[in-house]
């Protein structure tokens, strides 16, 4: 099930915290609960991909994307993710995640998001390929760059958003089975 109240918190927690660039890092503090646990009594690898949102939306919202989204009647979509998982996360576990935008190019927004134990370890680390959306399909970044009031120059990528880019275009849709 979805972390509606979990997510009501973090909308609620960060409604009035301090504006974020668009390549601003977004912290916040979670816990692993029984109901993100699997068979392992740790935090389920599906889970650990809902539970990214809860860096995601209160992200949008501190950079300026969230008004854009609700103005323009827009939506955000994943539309693919690469994920390493490296430690795990036991019930009870209290840990930090980190959210954050690593640029853009004509079409995609490259976000990131890890989980930090705390003695400062990562757990698990995502890289996301995202994008807005309206009705009409897809909004090209710059847009909505220009509707948030942010430069629509992009940082430049990191080298591995690039090979992970590339690497994708090269696998067959739809799979070969």
């Amino acid at each position: 099930m979805y972390p509606v109240i979990r997510m009501a918190k973090e909308i609620v927690k960060f409604r009035n915290a301090p504006a974020l660039p668009i390549t601003g890092t977004h912290v916040s503090q979670h816990i692993c609960w029984p109901w993100d646990i699997d068979l392992w009594m740790e935090l389920n690898n599906g889970r650990t991909l809902t539970l990214f949102d809860l860096g995601r939306i209160p992200l949008a919202i501190r950079t300026g994307l969230w008004g854009a989204l609700k103005r323009n009647k827009w939506g955000i979509v994943v539309a693919g993710n690469t994920t390493r998982y490296r430690r795990r996360v036991q019930a009870f576990q209290k840990f930090e995640m980190r959210s954050r935008c690593l640029g853009w190019d004509d079409r995609w927004i490259w976000l990131e998001h890890a989980m930090f134990t705390k003695d400062g370890k990562c757990t698990s680390h995502v890289l996301i390929r995202g994008a807005v959306t309206s009705k009409k399909g897809m909004i090209p970044p710059a847009q909505v760059l220009a509707e948030i009031g942010q430069d629509a120059t992009s940082p430049p990528l990191p080298e591995f958003v690039a090979a992970w880019a590339d690497a994708d275009h090269m696998r067959p849709w739809p799979p070969q089975m």
